[in-house]
């Protein structure tokens, strides 16, 4: 069921500027499908006090569930937020709307590399949103000493970790961390590779509190764990109200991505679609979402709109020399992704 926002309205002006006749059928609408907890209600209404379009938002916890639920018939959405290698996924099952957002008014704030991005290097189908990293987090008022910056203190926590770890519900992820840790490339076809990652999974899952995208904030203020496999932005978020948090670039390797906006190819608002990314890069919109996701944007010019707390937190701002550490997201082969599954589902059975 599609998660409803009640907003208040205005005008279009924004509508106006960008030469966009509103189809009376759907005058005033937008329907947004993103990750969950990652995007700010009030910045919702400043959109639509902006705009007059009114937003309905609805939600998901991985790529994955995003693509199976539209390649099961799911209809009515206008935006979704893919991942990079998604994003590359989406164009090729004639998923999304060629939008040629380079050509938006806004998309002039856009910097290097997110204006020419690997998946999408015309910006024809896709706008940057936010990007980030994925590694793990630790309390460290709760673990003696420093943890070694390594993915092995995640795969195998030490006795006062055990069943105080938590692992993302994602298959994409965790499948890329241990590949990174054990040497392995992660769009690797070999099934011996694929046999060593599923060993390891296997190996640390009687050692975890749980598998869980959701709730990764609030599960780690409320101590209710001692280390989590998380985003960025939520270690950031985390830290604001557990101050002792410590993220970690494991030496092996993190995984660096970025999400997305696109509009869907039965997008029934499609002009309004591309008022809503073109106003987000705005630097002051896209600042906004930043202070509230706790991750970065593509937009330099709203590093003057940053919280500071923002700016000086290293699990954001990473500190120098990590990016020798990060392992860009690719699009895999077929071949992988179905290894990559079958260890997946064998592990989650």
């Amino acid at each position: 069921m599609i998660r409803k926002l009640t907003l208040s309205a205005a005008g279009l002006a924004l509508a106006a500027s960008l030469g966009a006749a509103q189809p009376a059928a759907a005058a005033g609408e937008l329907f947004l499908y993103n990750w969950s907890n990652y995007f700010p209600p009030e910045l919702l209404t400043k959109f639509q006090e902006d705009t007059g379009i009114r937003v309905t938002l609805d939600v998901y916890d991985s790529n994955e569930t995003m693509l199976a639920k539209l390649q099961a018939g799911a209809s009515g959405y206008d935006i979704a937020v893919p991942s990079d290698y998604m994003v590359e996924a989406m164009i090729k099952q004639d998923l999304i709307e060629r939008i040629d957002a380079a050509q938006l008014p806004n998309f002039k704030n856009v910097s290097a590399p997110h204006d020419k991005p690997w998946y999408d290097p015309e910006r024809a189908y896709s706008a940057p949103y936010m990007w980030g990293t994925t590694g793990f987090s630790y309390d460290g008022a709760r673990v003696p000493g420093k943890l070694e910056e390594s993915w092995a203190v995640f795969f195998d926590p030490p006795a006062e970790l055990e069943g105080q770890t938590v692992a993302l519900n994602d298959e994409v992820e965790l499948f890329k961390a241990a590949a990174m840790y054990l040497g392995i490339d992660p769009c690797t076809e070999d099934r011996e590779d694929a046999s060593r990652v599923y060993d390891l999974l296997a190996a640390q899952k009687p050692q975890l509190a749980m598998y869980q995208s959701d709730g990764t904030i609030e599960r780690m203020i409320a101590k209710e764990v001692i280390m989590h496999m998380q985003w960025n932005g939520a270690a950031h978020r985390t830290r604001k109200g557990l101050p002792s948090l410590v993220y970690v670039y494991p030496k092996e390797g993190i995984n660096l991505w970025s999400d997305n906006f696109v509009v869907l190819k039965d997008a029934p608002n499609k002009e309004n679609a591309k008022i809503f990314i073109d106003w987000m890069l705005d630097p002051r919109n896209a600042a906004a979402a930043s202070n509230f996701t706790g991750y970065m944007n593509a937009v330099p010019a709203s590093a003057e709109f940053l919280d500071e707390d923002l700016r000086s937190d290293p699990a954001v701002v990473p500190p120098p020399g990590a990016e020798a550490r990060f392992n860009e997201n690719k699009q895999c082969s077929q071949e992988n992704r179905d290894l990559r599954n079958r260890v997946w589902t064998r592990l989650r059975s």
